[in-house]
């Protein structure tokens, strides 16, 4: 009798296990919907490198986004928009590409004809059309402090020429960048700036990918960088769902990476 209770039991074990348990095609189901995520692609933009993503990369990755954040060339559109669409080719299924300043004309170019990409998000950005020049955008509208800030060094190209890169110097930098952040932060990024080619105010834009790919954008109302009138003048021209962040610099990935983030993922949830 023990045994036939004791055998009873455990069979009544086994059944409420395999009741309670996900089936197989539940696993599979949520391994699905897991792998059916977009892919953020993050691209920085002057004055910067990939490390001002990362606390919109540990966000995205807590949620269970795949992400990427390339390596800017910043050598000018000619070059950093082919070597963008490069990388975009590299990945696999959907694509939510995101670029910050310059890196916003970079994946306007980048992103052309690439039908992966299935959102461009703009991060106080540059968001460029056919046959613009950004040097010419950027005194559209007064408030940059960019163009007194910068300074030139040259440096050596192919052929004996010489190109111009430009740099934000110590006294300069925070007020023009970063403004919203901790000083001991904005002079380790002062001090490891990427300088970008001075040819990316005068490169012309030769694609619009905002004219067929929908678009979500942040305004940072206390930039100096991009003045804020300009901003809302290239997200209200792409149609863009546009949010703005109030007091934010020029680097609201890192001044507000939650909200930056959020953004990031209502563009890819738009996507499914």
């Amino acid at each position: 009798m023990f045994t036939r209770r004791r055998a009873l039991a455990t069979g009544s074990v086994v059944v409420a296990a395999a009741l309670l348990a996900p089936s197989g095609s539940a696993v599979a189901a949520d391994q699905t919907r897991q792998q059916a995520k977009p892919t953020v692609v993050l691209v920085h933009g002057g004055f910067a490198d990939a490390s001002g993503w990362n606390g919109v990369i540990k966000r995205l990755r807590r949620d269970g986004y795949p992400t990427l954040a390339p390596a800017n060339p910043l050598r000018g559109l000619p070059v950093d928009a082919p070597y963008i669409a490069s990388v975009l080719k590299s990945v696999k299924g959907p694509i939510v590409l995101v670029g910050h300043s310059y890196g916003g004309a970079v994946i306007t170019n980048a992103a052309a004809g690439n039908p992966n990409v299935k959102a461009l998000v703009y991060v106080a950005a540059f968001a460029p059309d056919q046959g613009e020049q950004l040097g010419v955008l950027l005194n559209k509208y007064p408030g940059s402090l960019i163009g007194e800030s910068v300074q030139g060094v040259p440096y050596p190209l192919p052929g004996g020429k010489t190109g111009i890169d430009l740099y934000l110097p110590p006294d300069k930098f925070r007020a023009a960048f970063a403004a919203d952040l901790p000083r001991s932060t904005t002079d380790l990024m002062q001090i490891t700036q990427r300088p970008f080619a001075q040819s990316a105010l005068t490169d012309t834009t030769t694609a619009a990918a905002w004219r067929t790919i929908p678009s979500w954008a942040i305004v940072a109302t206390a930039d100096k960088a991009i003045p804020p009138a300009l901003e809302r003048f290239f997200y209200q021209r792409a149609k863009s769902r546009t949010i703005e962040v109030k007091g934010a610099s020029h680097v609201p990935m890192m001044s507000h990476p939650g909200v930056t983030t959020t953004l990031i993922e209502q563009a890819a949830n738009a996507t499914d």
